[in-house]
């Protein structure tokens, strides 16, 4: 399935792109997360562990949320106000 993933904030500057394309045949998000943790290098600010948030088609999810063709992901920092 092809899905296009976004990046906002931090995660944006240290992987050097807004977005990107993938084609993937994991089956929800936690088994993409995996997929680009994989490919190590500045993926890794994706690790569990950091606190990273993901909206699956702008509603946010968990990492047990079900992938769907030409969906979109994105990844981005907890948001604080004041």
């Amino acid at each position: 399935m092809k899905l296009r993933i976004r990046y906002f904030a931090s995660l944006r500057e240290t992987l050097g792109k807004s977005q990107e394309e993938v084609e993937t045949t994991a089956n929800t998000v936690g088994e993409l997360r995996n997929q680009l943790l994989a490919q190590g290098g500045a993926y890794l600010c994706l690790e569990r562990g950091k606190a990273v948030r993901m909206a699956l088609s702008q509603v946010m999810v968990q990492e047990d949320a079900a992938l769907t063709d030409n969906a979109e992901l994105a990844f981005f920092p907890p948001v604080t106000g004041g």
